[in-house]
């Protein structure tokens, strides 16, 4: 009789009579980190206009911090698996906030990016962490409930982020949206430090040529993708052309899954865990939802500034609804997650997030209705409580302790690559759709002197404020679009196995 070695380790499991007080101390630096993605889109007409930066340098500075966090999380939740998650988190929760501060101080676009690179890296440490830490302190049978407020962290941080930032810039600056980091890690240090339990660490061995292949393969994929628009899609530099770049990368990426199935002892990506149809679907689902919220950020709260006028904290506060919805149904989504079956929730999210982007598209018009609009945000959050904590719940209960890290790092890593798919997507289709209303050199100036006057609340031309509002709108259609395949996804999601075999057992 063969013995399911990874079954009698989740009977086996001793979990803390009470992980709550660890898993709040973790969602501080969680939120912080998740805060940053979204807090910088609605600084981005006021970083164009005070450092004389056109459209797409400023998109970089979101798009350098989540090339930096996706690349190395594959890496990252293979090391809190061997040197301990909460050691991990605390070296990338100082990094992260060493890094705010040096944000703030940085005075060109150039120091900006690159301070957020860097920032990008200690978040990357954090966030599988915080995932592996809750599967190996809940049991299953609570673990919905715990996963429910990680995801509904994960969508408060990215409606949360336009506020604060809205407020910040209108009391204090641009560089404070940074700044406000800096008290918040050393809380959240301190917190991790003393509540988070140093857990049982595991033997593993580390898959270095995996971490190569991986890293360089991601880094160009996602690299290519993001300066493709830039180049028109033609040459980067010397021979090498953006095609070529995205192409290379997509073999070393091909050679790294390759490498995982016959290579090392120990692979950095145990490809039995996509065995496990939950898992699989689970993180193409994600990855959807990942590209949709970051995608949707940027035409909205450009739309929202430069077309109707409003100012940054204005603008983000006509956003807020989603937050408050997110925040209001994150406990009893959480105790659903436990009790119905795992493709109802998402499928029920994904879905009714596809038809709120495509109303909210009609209602971006010069002279559309605001309660509308609101109406409409307080559907994106509703719809995001349903997907954030179940996805997570529903990707991750089916595995195994010893490979909470791995699926950890996995699962983050496809979210992340998505939200960075979706910043390049975004970037390259208000572009386009600009030039196709109002020519090519509008595109490309779409800063500086039209950044001002849309933070300052001035009035555009009705030709032109028809115009953009109709740009915005058609970009908006894009994620919308990529949100029908995660639902389809979902519905593709089976029962629970609370203890029965691992995948690829």
């Amino acid at each position: 009789m063969t013995v399911d070695a990874g079954a009698t380790e989740r009977t086996e499991q001793q979990f803390p009579d009470n992980p709550w007080p660890a898993l709040w101390a973790l969602v501080v630096g969680f939120f912080m980190i998740l805060v940053d993605v979204s807090i910088v889109s609605i600084a981005t007409p006021a970083l164009m206009a005070d450092l004389d930066a056109g459209i797409e340098p400023v998109l970089w500075v979101t798009s350098a911090y989540l090339l930096a966090y996706a690349v190395p999380l594959l890496i990252t939740g293979r090391f809190g698996d061997r040197y301990g998650p909460k050691r991990l988190y605390l070296i990338g929760l100082a990094i992260f906030t060493l890094a705010s501060l040096a944000c703030g101080l940085s005075p060109t676009i150039g120091w900006l990016v690159a301070a957020r690179v860097v920032q990008g890296l200690g978040a990357s440490m954090m966030t599988p962490q915080t995932m592996a830490v809750i599967t190996r302190t809940f049991p299953p049978s609570r673990r919905g409930s715990a996963m429910a407020l990680w995801g509904a962290t994960a969508g408060v941080a990215f409606l949360v982020g336009p506020l604060l930032g809205g407020v910040l810039l209108d009391s204090l600056g641009w560089e404070w949206i940074f700044f406000i980091n800096v008290p918040v890690g050393v809380i959240g240090f301190v917190a991790a430090a003393r509540l988070v339990p140093t857990l049982e660490v595991h033997a593993h061995s580390m898959d270095w040529v995996g971490v190569g292949l991986s890293a360089v393969g991601l880094f160009l994929v996602i690299f290519g993708l993001q300066e493709g628009e830039g180049h028109d899609w033609g040459q980067l530099v010397g021979p090498v052309t953006i095609p070529v770049l995205i192409g290379i990368g997509l073999l070393v990426l091909i050679g790294f899954v390759a490498w995982q199935a016959r290579g090392p002892r120990e692979p950095l990506v145990p490809l039995r865990l996509f065995r496990d149809r939950n898992f699989s679907l689970s993180n193409l689902a994600i990855t959807t939802m990942g590209l949709s919220v970051t995608a949707m950020m940027f035409p909205v709260l450009v739309w929202l500034q430069s077309v109707r006028g409003y100012s940054p904290t204005e603008a983000a506060l006509l956003m807020a609804p989603q937050a408050i919805a997110s925040i209001a149904l994150a406990q009893p989504v959480g105790r659903l997650v436990d009790r119905i079956h795992p493709r109802f929730l998402p499928t029920l999210g994904l879905g009714g997030f596809a038809v709120t982007l495509f109303a909210l598209s009609r209602l971006m018009t010069p002279d559309s209705s605001i309660v509308a609009v609101c109406v409409a945000m307080t559907f994106v959050g509703v719809t995001g409580a349903c997907i954030w904590g179940p996805l997570a719940t529903t990707a991750n209960r089916n595995l195994p302790i010893h490979l909470a890290g791995a699926g950890a790092g996995i699962y983050n890593t496809t979210r992340q690559v998505g939200s960075v798919i979706g910043s390049a997507a975004i970037a390259a289709l208000m572009s386009a759709r600009i030039a196709a209303h109002l020519g090519p050199q509008a595109a490309e100036g779409f800063g500086g002197a039209e950044a001002a006057s849309a933070s300052a609340g001035a009035q555009l031309p009705p030709q032109v404020a028809e115009a953009l509002s109709s740009a915005f709108a058609e970009s908006l259609l894009m994620p919308a679009a990529v949100l029908v395949i995660g639902a389809l996804a979902a519905v593709g999601l089976e029962q629970m196995r609370h203890h029965g075999r691992p995948p690829g057992r």
